[in-house]
């Protein structure tokens, strides 16, 4: 292959690349969709509330409100529920049919308890006066109590994805934990009841409301949700006693209705907030987990417990798809009730349930009523169509495992035509594509809009296919997965009419790393995108804001083992790239420091290898500003046309 030109550019923050007008169409009708989140049943399975992001003038967001549907009037319109003129997040339903949710008020800024007693005849109450971040608001058995986690002082969110905060002098030791706190219903007292020491990350009421069941770690919380321990805590008295440390990431924990037993998710998870694993059960007194679903050929990912706690109802991930299932525990048979490609945020039983649900096809809307087979409720997105081509699941074999993938189809599409195509891979690498409507930020399905193939391949270390699957590249990132994913490309292209000359290669986070990765072990990829990806594992091990994720998969910390990290870095075979190759990440990125994207890039255009650098300010893992999400995306889309042109097809 001949040795590309030498081009190179660093830019910090300079946003005039401009997207053409089809692409600011595509991109404009995201900006537009109506986002939906925690959409519940009331316990008497009458009424749907939700909480619903409403697009604004121009496509800017607005702040979340809260609606309720009765379902027994499948005529009448939705309400809203509020706290204030402010934005409204977060809902839970009480026992006797009471609606808990966080509000900004009339403030704006601040969110506190609000509670609504009788829906539609009473303006829900402000309950609480707290400062800090606050979030995940849930009932005691009794009504009387709304535990919420909290963290006392804190001014920002919290999460790995968000932009960490600059440094400078003497590095701050300081950690803000965030606290499990009870809510007086009647009064609005508060006072935490966990350790001051211990981060808790998730919670669980006993059936009783006796005691508490939280997954808790000291230190940062970013960082130690790898590590989290299991513990319950007397809500009377605030004793604390532990129950498990577990030899695997957990989530998802949850008591048994009988009071007898606890369960929850294990497995190996590269980010917390990205379930999947297997299903496990232990007495609530402490002891040895019992595995309900080895072996299982799927990834679950959310549980609950049904009445007689002699059965779990889950949903899974399964070759990238979703179902919905029933496992019983005393025979470990699995019953499944739905399955479809769709995402799914599912809340209610296996007779009953509200789900959010969205696909390559439609856009998201609230359904409810008898599970597997809902009734829509809202129409919010009724106007909206796809502005990308025709999926297709793909499944192909690579080293003695079947491999699952998506496939979109050029918009429009000519079946006498032969098409670029690029592959994309998604981050994680606990994770998996699955069907779901694209979501502002870095919706890389555009990218068939404008006349491409897209395809998203789920190589090993991903969900729905199992703990052994997803576990497949413990201590071998790079290799076995580019495998997988070769594999698949020779499968695209040999069912498909791809121009095997024009493909490329793209990705974020874990799959900016496999883009790293790729161009330094083939030069089978045209052009290649790298977004907040690693260049070295060994310097990102102390360099990034959550190394606890990094010992699961290494098996041992970088000091102790560097030639593991060594072996799939791609800094050291970059010798071999000759792919023209953008890298962007965002300037304050903790998950993906900027170092990573210096130390390749720089790499790059020493050899002269064509690349650009793109620096984002202000920015995270996950972007938030609209205006560098466009910037970028249209950059990638012209890096692509740029060094995969048709007329260089011979």
């Amino acid at each position: 292959m001949s040795k590309f030109c030498f081009f190179v550019s660093l830019i910090f923050c300079c946003f005039s690349l401009q997207a053409g007008p089809a692409l600011d169409r595509a991109l404009d009708s995201l900006s537009f969709v109506h986002q939906f989140h925690s959409a519940i049943l009331s316990p008497d399975g009458t009424t749907v509330a939700w909480t619903e992001t409403i697009p604004g003038t121009s496509g800017k967001q607005q702040e979340s409100v809260v609606y309720v549907k009765d379902l027994r009037d499948p005529g009448s319109s939705p309400h809203r529920i509020a706290g204030g003129a402010g934005s409204e997040h977060v809902l839970a339903w009480s026992r006797d049919g009471k609606l808990v949710f966080l509000s900004t008020g009339d403030s704006g800024e601040q969110l506190q308890v609000y509670v609504a007693d009788k829906l539609g005849h009473s303006k829900p109450r402000k309950v609480t006066d707290l400062k800090g971040y606050i979030d995940e608001p849930h009932w005691s058995p009794d009504g009387r109590t709304i535990a919420v986690l909290w963290i006392e002082g804190l001014t920002r969110v919290p999460g790995p994805t968000e932009a960490t905060l600059p440094d400078s002098g003497v590095i701050s030791s300081k950690v803000y934990e965030q606290r499990l706190a009870l809510v007086d219903v009647s009064t609005g007292a508060v006072h935490a009841i966990t350790p001051p020491e211990m981060y808790v990350y998730e919670f669980d009421w006993s059936p009783d409301g006796k005691q508490l069941v939280y997954l808790a770690a000291p230190g940062t919380g970013d960082d130690n949700w790898y590590v989290a321990e299991v513990y319950a805590v007397d809500s009377s008295s605030g004793a604390v006693r532990h129950i498990l440390k577990p030899p695997m990431q957990v989530a998802n924990v949850r008591w048994s209705p009988d009071g007898k037993n606890l369960a929850f998710i294990g497995g190996l998870m590269s980010d917390e907030g990205s379930t999947g694993g297997d299903i496990f059960i232990l007495p609530a007194a402490g002891g040895t987990p019992l595995d309900l679903t080895p072996n299982r050929k799927s990834s679950p990912n959310w549980f609950r417990w049904t009445p007689s706690s002699n059965q779990i109802l889950m949903t899974e991930d399964s070759s990238g798809e979703m179902a919905v299932s029933t496992l019983d525990l005393a025979s470990g048979s699995v019953e499944q009730i739905w399955k479809g490609a769709e995402m799914i945020a599912f809340s209610g039983d296996a007779t009953t349930s509200a789900v959010i649900r969205n696909s390559w096809a439609h856009p998201p809307e609230v359904w409810a009523g008898r599970t597997g087979a809902w009734q829509q409720i809202t129409h919010a997105n009724a106007s909206l169509s796809p502005q990308w081509g025709q999926a297709k699941s793909v499944e192909w074999a690579s080293d003695g495992f079947r491999v699952q993938g998506w496939l979109l189809f050029p918009q429009p599409y000519d079946a006498s035509k032969h098409y670029p195509m690029i592959v994309v891979v998604h981050g994680g690498p606990a994770a998996d594509t699955r069907s779901a409507w694209p979501r502002p930020g870095l919706p890389l399905q555009l990218l068939s809009a404008e006349g491409n193939f897209v395809f998203y391949p789920n190589p090993r270390g991903s969900y729905g296919q199992g703990e052994e699957f997803t576990r497949a590249n413990v201590k071998d990132f790079g290799h076995g997965d580019l495998r997988d994913i070769l594999a698949g490309v020779d499968t695209v292209v040999k069912d498909y009419p791809v121009d095997d000359k024009r493909v490329g290669i793209a990705g974020w986070s874990y799959g900016g790393y496999m883009t790293m990765w790729t161009v330094t072990q083939t030069h089978r990829f045209r052009a290649a995108f790298a977004g907040a990806g690693v260049a070295n594992w060994q310097s990102y091990y102390g360099e990034n804001a959550i190394d606890q994720w990094m010992i699961p998969y290494f098996g041992a910390s970088v000091y102790d083992d560097p030639a593991v990290y060594a072996k799939s870095s791609p800094i050291n075979f970059i010798k071999n790239v000759t792919t023209p190759t953008l890298v962007a990440v965002g300037e304050r990125d903790g998950e993906c420091p900027p170092p990573q994207s210096y130390e390749f890039w720089h790499a790059l255009k020493t050899l002269g290898v064509k690349t650009e650098f793109v620096l984002y300010p202000g920015e995270g893992h996950a972007f938030h500003d609209p205006e560098h999400s466009r910037d970028l995306f249209a950059r990638i889309v012209k890096w692509f046309q740029d060094n995969m042109p048709a007329a260089a097809v011979q």
